[in-house]
């Protein structure tokens, strides 16, 4: 399983949000690369980046910050938030991004979806499926929809997408466990066909052990690093074990 240590990007600082709510962005390190290169030390191999700004914004704003963390670290990162158009797709891979991920994009506009897995490739395009109360949201989380996230995700799989992060909102930031019913949910409800990186809620080393034993492609971890109550070098042995 791969650990994913996060950095969330708001106004050039390195925040956590709480529910995803943009008011109670709390900062978290001083210095992006700085902390992205103690994740690589401490054995990460990939980093999860996401432009707050660009989510809420609807366009890339931190891109430079990306494009820095993929030159000057050996991390793979990916990248997501206000990535609506195909040119910005491309924009972000032609600067080292490893693999960009589409969010409202899979509501609001599958067909970007569906173009970008054709032109780049399904190991280079996440998409990711934010939920609250199993349903999808969109727009950095600020509108709901009546879709619900496992249809989303089926419909995503006959695009060819093989990769999704799903996060339950409710959990996101709360250091209240991972949502293993819903990430259950989501892996049997695709039948296998799809990666799956579970986002929010991570808080110990338990959460760690129940995404491996469930058979999940990743976790991402943020404010559980910053807040000390996670080892990101214990999690990442741990996730490299056969």
């Amino acid at each position: 399983m791969v650990i994913l240590p996060a950095i969330d990007i708001k106004d050039g600082n390195c925040v956590r949000l709480f529910r995803g709510d943009y008011a109670t962005a709390e900062k978290v390190a001083d210095n992006y690369l700085d902390t992205a290169l103690s994740f690589e030390k401490a054995g990460a191999e990939w980093i999860h980046m996401v432009d707050l700004d660009g989510a809420k914004a609807g366009r890339p704003v931190n891109a430079k910050i990306y494009a820095d963390v993929a030159e000057k670290t050996n991390l793979k990162v990916e990248v997501g938030g206000g990535i609506r158009n195909i040119e910005t797709v491309r924009e972000y891979l032609e600067m080292g991004i490893s693999r960009v991920i589409l969010g409202s994009a899979a509501l609001k506009d599958p067909r970007l979806v569906s173009e970008s897995v054709e032109k780049f490739g399904s190991e280079k395009i996440a998409v990711g499926i934010d939920a609250l109360n199993g349903m999808a949201a969109a727009e950095g989380w600020l509108e709901a929809s009546d879709v619900n996230y496992i249809d989303l995700a089926n419909k995503m799989i006959s695009f060819g997408v093989k990769y999704f992060i799903f996060t339950d909102i409710s959990k996101d930031g709360t250091l209240s466990g991972v949502n293993a019913e819903q990430l259950g949910a989501l892996r049997d409800g695709t039948d296998g066909k799809c990666r799956i990186i579970a986002s929010g809620g991570v808080r110990t080393m338990e959460d760690i052990i129940v995404c491996k034993e469930m058979g999940l492609y990743g976790t991402i971890c943020g404010k559980s690093i910053y807040s000390g109550s996670l080892d990101l070098a214990e999690a990442v042995r741990f996730a490299n074990r056969d």
